[in-house]
């Protein structure tokens, strides 16, 4: 993994409504590579509002990676940036 990403649009392949989460990203694919990434646990959520738009922030780890992936409600895209 790279450390010095800034925020990189990324494909995420997530389970909607599942218990008591109602989303759960479980793997993501970076732009250029053909192997998806795992996410190995998800660490927090919260939201954040910009505007009237909604950002869902997942704390996620990757291995002893951590990153942070944020779905857009209004565009609904993905990006990763990494773990302050």
């Amino acid at each position: 993994m790279k450390n010095n990403l800034q925020k990189e649009k990324v494909e995420v392949m997530a389970l909607f409504g599942y218990e008591m989460t109602p989303c759960q990203p479980l793997s993501f694919r970076r732009r250029g590579e053909a192997q998806e990434t795992e996410v190995t646990e998800l660490l927090r959520t919260t939201i954040k509002f910009v505007g009237s738009t909604a950002v869902h922030l997942f704390d996620v780890a990757v291995g002893r990676d951590r990153f942070v992936l944020a779905f857009n409600s209004q565009d609904l895209s993905w990006h990763l940036t990494p773990a302050a």
